[in-house]
């Protein structure tokens, strides 16, 4: 008696309309996770920067002083270097801490003086290079000054740089696969495409008629 075949089951094709807007929900959904924290920060500390009245005050941080001296030895090295004012900071830093990083310097006569740079503050250095007497003043910048710098990357680490890159990516990709989704709402995608376009409009009129 012979067995009936059971043919195996028809693979169903993939609709690739539908997984695209079934993977763009899912991405979209893990990149507004990662990118919730860096899109409030950017966002605050831009209308922080776009409004400074908000913050400004007269009262000026504190600044600290403190005086050292420089060995014979250590200021012999640092005027041999290749860079001699460089090396001069980079020795005041072994004894002193110091706020911000390396921003210039110059050596005029039997003085030099050193400017660090941050977005926690910044620290002028001043060296006598015959005595070896070094004063430091460091001023640690206030916390809304901080994270309005941060916004900027001006003076941040190479660490914090990367950070911006990262979060401009995710944010960028953010973006892209949000409006892939707007594709899928078939009834709400003209009324998009319409925002979108008014948007675009909106930002070359600010540009060509209202920004000198």
């Amino acid at each position: 008696m012979k067995a009936d075949a059971k043919p195996g089951a028809a693979r169903k094709p993939i609709n690739w309309k539908v997984e695209i807007y079934r993977q763009s929900r899912a991405w979209h959904g893990y990149l507004s996770a990662f990118a919730f924290l860096a899109l409030i920060f950017f966002a605050v500390t831009g209308l922080l920067l776009n409004h400074p009245e908000w913050t400004t005050t007269d009262k000026e941080p504190p600044a600290r002083t403190v005086t050292v001296t420089l060995a014979e030895a250590e200021l012999a090295r640092a005027k041999a270097a290749a860079d001699p004012a460089r090396a001069l900071g980079e020795t005041v830093g072994r004894k002193v801490p110091l706020i911000g990083a390396w921003q210039s310097g110059e050596v005029i006569d039997d003085e030099a003086q050193l400017r660090f740079e941050g977005p926690k503050g910044s620290s002028d250095v001043v060296v006598d290079l015959a005595s070896g007497r070094t004063e430091v003043e460091t001023k640690r910048a206030r916390l809304v000054d901080t994270i309005n710098e941060l916004h900027r990357g001006k003076n941040a680490s190479a660490a914090w740089k990367a950070v911006i890159d990262a979060s401009a990516i995710v944010i960028l990709l953010l973006s892209v696969v949000g409006y892939v989704l707007f594709f899928s709402l078939r009834f709400r995608l003209r009324t998009s495409l319409i925002l979108t376009g008014v948007s675009l409009l909106g930002l070359i009129g600010v540009v060509v008629f209202l920004t000198p």
